[in-house]
């Protein structure tokens, strides 16, 4: 039986809405709009990553942090230009569903593998199945060095070298805490056990926002190896939100697999996102876009797209 298809501003409960008509070439006249994806606190995004491409039409695999059982964890987003989204929701195969799923990425190399992290450290290697109806967990494993009080929202993968890594980060909360970041070589096992090799860390405060700031609520790699980071304000279920996205550094990867991880002291602000909590951030393959997604709570969330990876 094919899922359930959701179009804009349909149901949230199952699925999600989007309408991606932001900018993916330079005659779309909707460049860096925000776009509603939902309006209730089971609707926003917690994490995103964009399987394919072609031309303007977008795929993407989208995680919420749902916590009650038979809420729909994960979900599929289809866009193409002048038409309302598609989105899919994908059935947990697994008979324990996750917790508070905060970020998601595939694993380099694979059409059709993903590691999901929930906020307290467990790393879920899924694997879709059935046609791409379902996704089957493969391997549940927690993340390695947790720190007292780590409470994780990011999560990303990069192949360089020919190797493997992995980039992750405790929030932070606040001026008192910044965020941990967290980088190690990434492999997975023949029978799809996920491995995480010797971890570096480093601490990241942002300029931007200030308050009640969550210093790292996703990251990305890009391209070239600069470590993009979104930040987010939330003062609580019905704000009001602000965010940001930095460029906070470089990771590099040796042919050995060694990983570097360099993080600036103050990051250079690199766009500011008032009224918005960014949760999702992901570069979008074969372009210099950013895919950017929020959990605005009691509103719902909404998604943008925005010229930030090279």
């Amino acid at each position: 039986m094919r899922k359930t298809v959701l179009t804009a501003m349909t149901a949230l409960g199952a699925g999600i809405a989007v309408v991606l008509s932001t900018g993916l070439s330079a005659a779309q006249p909707e460049a860096g709009r925000w776009h509603q994806v939902g309006d209730d606190v089971k609707s926003g995004i917690s994490g995103l990553t964009v399987t394919s491409r072609s031309g303007d039409d977008l795929r993407a695999l989208v995680v919420r942090d749902n916590k009650r059982p038979g809420e729909n964890r994960i979900a599929e987003v289809t866009h193409r230009p002048g038409r309302p989204a598609a989105v899919e929701a994908i059935t947990w195969q697994d008979s324990i569903e996750p917790v508070d799923l905060e970020a998601v990425d595939a694993v380099p190399g694979t059409s059709d593998e993903f590691v999901a992290v929930a906020s307290r450290g467990l790393a879920y290697h899924l694997k879709l199945a059935d046609a791409g109806e379902a996704v089957k967990v493969l391997d549940i494993t927690p993340l390695p060095s947790i720190g007292t009080g780590d409470d994780f929202e990011s999560f990303t993968l990069t192949s360089r070298n020919g190797k493997m890594a992995a980039v992750w980060a405790d929030r932070g909360a606040g001026a008192d805490r910044p965020a941990t970041l967290y980088a190690a070589p990434f492999s997975v096992g023949s029978y799809g056990e996920s491995t995480f090799g010797s971890v570096r860390k480093a601490s990241l405060r942002v300029p931007y926002p200030t308050g009640n700031v969550r210093h790292a609520s996703d990251i990305e790699v890009t391209k070239s190896g600069r470590l993009l980071v979104s930040s987010a304000s939330d003062a609580g279920d019905d704000g009001p939100f602000d965010s940001a996205v930095s460029d906070a550094g470089k990771l590099s990867v040796d042919s050995a697999g060694e990983v570097r991880l360099s993080v600036a002291e103050t990051p250079e602000l690199l766009e500011k996102f008032e009224g918005y909590k960014i949760e999702g951030l992901h570069c979008i393959p074969g372009s210099d876009l950013a895919a950017l997604g929020t959990d605005d709570e009691n509103a719902g969330g909404s998604l943008t797209t925005r010229r930030l990876c090279d």
